[in-house]
Formats: structure tokens, sequence, C-alpha cells
């Protein structure tokens, strides 16, 4: 009988693999993809519309800081302010939207105050099958939001209903590969958008 032990990397090897795995992810980014993204969030910057974003768990995480990316560190480009709103960070009015409607509300039920057309719905989701995302992404249709979609594993249903998807490939379970990836995808488009700067006489 192998002992437990048997069945594991060492943690330098293991750290490694991940790592390796991690470089293939990031190379595998569909960077026509991100350039869309970041298209629509220049419209919805320029326009004057809402960003809205939304994930839950690490994802939940992953959404809050880019709220503060958005909202602070791309004021350095000297354009107009993005709008922006974390749907996860209203605690109390999250917690009463689940408590009284369900869990598949807290973020629809969010949206239906504020949604107009010209906004833009962002949502984070490693399996991509969240509930209360895919309602969101319903609602931002209804009122004529655009939406896009962070995703991993298979991309689950939100590949396919928004509009534009942002997918990290890989095998089912792999959240902290996913959620590593998404990350550095938050990163890249916040420092284009801090770089992005007015043309002379703007």
């Amino acid at each position: 009988m192998l002992a437990r032990d048997a069945f594991y990397l060492p943690p330098k090897e293991f750290t490694h693999d991940y790592l390796a795995s991690l470089c293939i992810a990031l190379a595998q980014i569909d960077t026509d993809a991100v350039q869309e993204a970041i298209e629509m969030l220049r419209a919805t910057r320029d326009s004057g519309g809402t960003v809205f974003i939304a994930g839950n768990g690490g994802s939940a995480a992953t959404a809050s800081h880019w709220v503060n990316d958005l909202g602070k560190a791309t004021k350095r480009s000297g354009r107009q302010p993005i709008r922006v709103m974390g749907l996860t960070d209203n605690v109390s009015w999250m917690t009463a939207l689940g408590n009284d409607e369900g869990y598949d509300r807290i973020f629809a039920g969010q949206m239906e105050n504020f949604a107009k057309p010209g906004d833009l719905l962002i949502v984070i989701s490693a399996s991509g099958n969240s509930l209360n995302l895919v309602r969101a992404v319903e609602l931002a249709r209804e009122k004529k939001v655009a939406s896009i979609g962070m995703v991993g594993f298979d991309g689950g249903k939100l590949k396919n209903l928004v509009d534009q998807p942002l997918w990290v490939r890989s095998e089912k379970g792999a959240y902290e590969l996913v959620e590593d990836v998404h990350s550095a995808i938050c990163h890249a488009i916040t420092r284009y958008l801090v770089d992005d700067r007015p043309e002379p006489g703007q």
C-alpha cells in the first residue's frame, strides 16, 4: 500500500506545474474578444452609461476589485470617469433580495432600479452556470443593456447568453486557474483604459 504522501507532488513541483498550467491558459486568451470587451467599455464610458459587475464567491472578490480599478485607476487617463457599480457590494440590499425573493434575484433585483439602454453588465463565473448571473443577463437583454461574460470550464449557459464572452478554456473544477486568468484579463483591460488618453484638443 502506498503511503499517503506518494499521491502528492512535493510543493515545489506542484507549484511549478500549476504555474505552467497558468502560462498555457494565459497564452490561450482570445485577445480579439478582449479587444471587443475594451471597445464595449469605452463606448459605455464615453456615452455616460453605467457598468454593472457581478460574481459569486471568488468571482465576487474579482468583481469588487475590478470596480475599484475601473472607478479609480482609470481616472488617470484624463477621460470621463467610468460610472461603475459592484452588484456584490451592497450587502444589506443583496441579502434582503436573497431572503425575500430568492438567491437567483440578488443581482437582477438591483439592476431593475438602474439599468437602461447604453449601460453594460459584466458577469464573472468560472462555471458559467450561476443562476443569479443568468437572471441578471436575462434582465439586461430586456433592458437593452449590453453584456460581457467572463467564464471558464466549457463556458456554461452564460457563454452563449452574453453579447461578448471572455472564455478561459479549462477543465471543469479548475476554479483557481480560471480565477487567476480572469484577474489578469481585468488588469490588462484596466491598464489599457488607464493609458487611453484623449487626443490633443479633446
